[in-house]
């Protein structure tokens, strides 16, 4: 943003919802160039064309900021589970949209997915509860679904929620950092295969016991 548009915008009375809006806009930019500790709400009110007074009446400090920050984060990856298991009533295809979901958050430009899965500020139980939320819930959601249709009871539909979850999480990160060579779409599919049908029905040996 030039000096000049930047004065424009502080010039502007925006609605509170939408100046809210603008300054998470703004800190994610920086969080995610920078990480937390290297960010300052000086270039953080730059980013977003206001003065530092105007970012503080919002978040009275930089923890604040990053605080709601993610657990907007957390409530828009816990919507797109809860979505992609709405979306159908077929399991095998619930199975996939799950998994894609995962993937398509993990892809997103913002880069939204690394301050809930590579946040470098564990240690603030503040952060640390809204992590676990994001995890939980998902798992959640999950297990309602594999309990509901699958006739499992809790404690066994809760571990292959669990399951799901951390391949589908772990399988897409991987895929990000590594996709060059791979598709999203095949992504998916190989990691949905791997949830749904287990490695040993999913991908059988080339040869039977005993043969050549």
């Amino acid at each position: 943003m030039t000096e000049t548009a930047a004065a424009q915008q502080r010039g502007v009375r925006l609605p509170r919802t939408e100046r809210r809006a603008q300054l998470l806009a703004a800190a994610q930019r920086v969080f995610s160039a920078n990480g937390y500790h290297a960010a300052a709400m000086d270039e953080i009110a730059e980013q977003a064309g206001v003065s530092k007074p105007v970012l503080y009446q919002h978040f009275p400090g930089k923890l604040d900021l990053y605080t709601a920050l993610l657990e907007n984060h957390v409530d828009e990856l816990v919507a797109r589970v809860g979505e992609a298991l709405a979306s159908t009533t077929d399991n095998k295809l619930r199975v996939r949209a799950a998994v894609g979901a995962f993937f398509d958050f993990v892809a997103s430009e913002t880069g939204a997915f690394r301050m809930i899965f590579e946040s470098d500020l564990r240690g603030e139980p503040v952060v640390q509860e809204a992590v676990d939320r994001a995890t939980t819930e998902c798992v959640n959601a999950i297990t309602e679904t594999i309990t509901s249709d699958a006739g499992l009871d809790e404690g066994r539909a809760r571990l292959l929620a669990v399951g799901l979850v951390g391949l589908s999480q772990v399988s897409a990160r991987f895929w990000l950092a590594h996709h060059s060579t791979m598709s999203r779409e095949e992504a998916v599919a190989l990691t949905a295969t791997l949830a749904w049908r287990g490695i040993g029905g999913g991908f059988p040996l080339q040869h039977a016991p005993g043969e050549a």
